[in-house]
């Protein structure tokens, strides 16, 4: 009978050794998951560097995830190219659009409910986070569709040293419709020839003209859509006043530069000192604070029956189409951009509100308040916010309610007629989505 060989131990080990790599070999390793990221902003400059700089962080301290962000213009173009992209199979992971355009993309199928990625208690935790306020766009059908990133609300900012020339009290803005007419007054200034030199209020009327008119008619008790986004109540005598209003500052009080005031120039007419007074969204606060050559204040909008103002910008969505293993780590990339010590990092960097109310008492977050405290007004204003107009084919409906307002802007219809209008287009519009 033959003997038994037993290889020595070190050929022993040799042999397992050689058995792994080959294991190792034939087994690759699994790729790593690859996030389109679908960010609206038209040019380059400091926030898209911001966006490319968290990006490649979480890349940093996730290395199976790779990010790609895709600076997609504005909201609107962003919106169509995220819907485009995903009909031909190829939409993207995760995108920031506008919080008012849930109805849309829930009507699409184009979107995943938040609750149904959700895997841990730490991710129920996270969602329990953000400021109510900040939500009250991301529900629809019982189900939240997308959280809060980069919000803002509408504020005043002033300028000091007019108010200060004009004799009026640099520290205290009106809190008024009646005190912002007439402070506006005192601080109009002209040139020997008569000519404005400078403006006292200036209030943005292009690319999101229902945005402004909503601060105007929550400010006059007036409620332009229903929670469902089913009906819109665009020419009630509230709204009616509140846009009345907003012409008379030109067309009656002479205050206010005549026609359409363009959304993009306006916070640079401010710093230009073309006006004194300039309602722009908390998301210019940095570029102005960055910028302002003359010391300056924010300032809750003024009031008429009450106070009011939107919570508007975009929220963070998670597109369907991907993988449950993409939607993971999307989720883990929303979780990571709105995480407390980068809300408030995010919020100082660009005057977006921070989402979260931990992000608030952060120790960054609480000396950049003690340091500039304008920048809690947002955060201060919300107690004076409901949800942002939003309805189903709110594309179509915003384009209605935004041509009707500019038409009584310019003098072509008065603002009971173009609102009226307005309305019955919202209402043909609507109307098949109530069946």
């Amino acid at each position: 009978m033959p003997r038994a060989i037993h290889p020595s131990p070190a050929l022993a080990r040799i042999g397992a050794t050689l058995a792994l790599l080959v294991s190792l070999l034939s087994c690759p390793p699994a790729r790593a998951v690859e996030l389109v990221f679908n960010y609206p902003i038209a040019v380059g400059g400091p926030i898209a560097r911001l966006v490319d700089e968290m990006a490649a962080e979480f890349e940093r301290e996730n290395p199976g995830i790779r990010v790609k962000p895709v600076h997609s213009g504005s909201y609107n173009e962003t919106l169509t190219k995220s819907l485009t992209a995903l009909r031909a199979g190829q939409g993207p992971h995760l995108a920031v659009l506008l919080a008012s355009d849930v109805f849309s993309l829930v009507d699409e199928d184009a979107i995943v409910a938040i609750e149904d990625l959700l895997r841990t208690d730490e991710d129920r935790a996270w969602m329990q986070e953000f400021v109510p306020a900040l939500m009250s766009n991301s529900r629809v059908a019982g189900k939240t569709w997308s959280v809060p990133f980069q919000r803002s609300t509408v504020v005043l900012y002033w300028n000091k040293d007019a108010f200060r020339q004009a004799g009026l009290d640099p520290e205290a803005p009106p809190a008024t419709w009646d005190e912002m007419v007439e402070a506006a007054r005192r601080l109009v200034l002209r040139d020997a020839a008569g000519r404005v030199q400078r403006w006292g209020i200036q209030v943005p009327s292009s690319a999101f003209p229902y945005a402004l008119l909503q601060c105007f008619a929550e400010q006059a008790g007036a409620r332009l859509a229903d929670e469902d986004g089913l009906r819109t109540h665009l020419d009630t005598p509230e709204a009616i006043r509140a846009l009345q209003f907003w012409v008379d500052l030109s067309r009656r009080h002479g205050v206010h530069p005549p026609g359409i005031v363009d959304w993009g120039t306006a916070p640079a007419d401010f710093l230009l000192g073309k006006v004194a007074m300039t309602w722009v969204t908390t998301g210019n606060l940095a570029h102005i604070q960055a910028n302002a050559r003359f010391p300056f204040g924010v300032a809750m909008l003024p009031a008429d029956l009450r106070r009011g103002s939107v919570p508007g910008g975009g929220n963070l969505y998670v597109f369907r189409g991907a993988s449950p293993r993409e939607q993971e780590a999307a989720l883990r990339f929303a979780r990571f951009l709105t995480a407390p010590e980068r809300a408030a990092q995010w919020s100082i960097d660009t005057g977006y509100i921070a989402v979260s109310d931990v992000a608030w008492r952060t120790a960054r977050m609480r000396s950049h308040l003690a340091a500039n405290p304008s920048a809690g007004v947002a955060r201060d204003q919300l107690q004076h916010v409901r949800a942002e107009f939003s309805t189903h084919d709110n594309q179509r409906v915003a384009k209605a309610f935004n041509d009707a307002i500019q038409s009584a802007l310019t003098g072509a219809r008065s603002p009971a007629d173009a609102l009226a209008a307005a309305q019955r287009e919202a209402e043909r519009l609507l109307r098949p989505h109530r069946r």
